[in-house]
């Protein structure tokens, strides 16, 4: 049983970039579908796909991304965690790295960066910070 799923993609993610994998593999969930979709919006990663791996089990295919040889991501980081959850209001959103990487939020709109964040006028649960 796994107790932190988006933080175990993230990290597959990280360890995937860091040994130069062209894809890494994580089982599917809508949720984690939602942050991959923000993360291929704002160009982390080339683009992802979900299939069947049996009946009932289905994994995502995540296609990393790379800049002449260095990983497009270079800090990836889980801030909300199951033991403490952190919540902003839309005044409070971190700028990560002076706006150059981007914060995702789970709002009541649904998982968006934290410049569509600002744009909508919405806080929310602080999920990760890429950069």
């Amino acid at each position: 049983m796994m107790t932190d799923p988006l933080g175990d993609m993230l990290t597959r993610i990280r360890n995937g970039q860091r040994a130069r994998k062209s894809s890494v593999i994580a089982p599917a969930s809508s949720f984690r579908a939602c942050v991959l979709d923000v993360l291929k919006r704002e160009g982390f990663i080339r683009s992802f796909s979900q299939y069947d791996v049996r009946p009932g089990i289905r994994e995502l295919k995540i296609e990393l991304k790379y800049n002449d040889g260095e990983p497009v991501i270079r800090e990836i980081s889980r801030v909300s965690k199951p033991g403490r959850r952190v919540y902003s209001k839309i005044k409070d959103l971190p700028r990560v790295y002076n706006g150059l990487g981007v914060a995702i939020l789970s709002t009541p709109r649904g998982v968006i960066s934290d410049a569509e964040a600002r744009e909508a006028n919405v806080g929310g649960e602080v999920l990760c910070k890429v950069f």
